[in-house]
């Protein structure tokens, strides 16, 4: 449909411009990246997981909800011990608690994987355990709403750390479900990250978060700052959620 991606364009301003069009003034949002050439648009739709709070900050939004990322990691149930788990294994959600829990999902390809858990991650993109950016963490930390998370659930999230560094203690919580299984029947598997959304109080976001900024320029962005899991098993019902928000937003008229 005429459409271009473009990778590699970590958006640092917004600006606005203002052109004459058949007597009548038009406002055009200017989108642009360093070393890259600015975009030019009507309207802007952000959808930035990781940095969705950064991106909205620059067209005047609250810099509240924070995006706090926490890592997920799976673990990978060897093919000769897939009999032991023949369908999706969901824990009741407790609400005390804010994550789910550990799960058991047989994939299309025929693996199965175990997990995740879920531990603070040290960067933004902290996809293993060893990655680490100075200014994300100093970011983190200085947030008062993950400080008090962490005063509200320090006992879990000790335990989640420690079953990231023993195999055998993130087995003995999936052992709950599948008693037989055992160490040896897991390897490590693959990483996420969480665009996780909170507030100053702590609080986790459970539901969509859309926000505009102030003036010319942030009339026309709409910032999707979050959009709760599952993401990719919703992705087309998300999207369509989001271009109706965008449709009512603009005024946008369906031709």
């Amino acid at each position: 449909m005429g459409g271009h991606v473009y990778t590699n364009f970590k958006v640092n301003r917004f600006s606005v411009n203002k052109t004459l069009r058949r007597g009548s003034e038009q406002y055009n949002v200017v989108t642009e990246a360093a070393g890259k050439p600015a975009l030019t648009s009507q309207h802007v739709i952000a959808c930035c997981g990781l940095y969705s709070d950064r991106v909205a900050v620059l067209s005047g939004c609250s810099p509240e909800p924070r995006i706090v990322p926490f890592r997920g990691e799976y673990l990978l149930l060897r093919p000769e011990k897939s009999h032991l788990v023949r369908g999706n294994i969901y824990p009741v959600p407790d609400p005390q608690f804010p994550f789910l829990g550990v799960h058991f999902t047989p994939r299309m390809d025929g693996e199965v994987w175990l997990g995740p858990n879920a531990v603070l991650a040290l960067a933004r993109e902290g996809y293993s355990a060893t990655d680490f950016n100075w200014e994300d963490f100093k970011e983190i930390l200085r947030f008062r709403g993950l400080r008090k998370l962490v005063m509200r659930y320090w006992r879990l999230g000790t335990q989640e750390a420690l079953r990231s560094l023993l195999l055998a203690a993130q087995v003995r919580q999936l052992q709950r479900f599948v008693p037989e299984l055992q160490p040896s029947d897991v390897t490590r598997g693959p990483t996420g990250v969480r665009a996780q959304a909170m507030d100053t109080d702590g609080r986790l976001i459970e539901d969509f978060v859309f926000a505009q900024g102030e003036g010319e320029m942030g009339r026309r962005i709409l910032h999707v700052r979050n959009a709760p899991s599952p993401a990719a098993t919703s992705s087309l019902a998300i999207a369509e959620m989001v271009a109706d928000k965008a449709r009512d937003t603009f005024g946008w008229t369906t031709q």
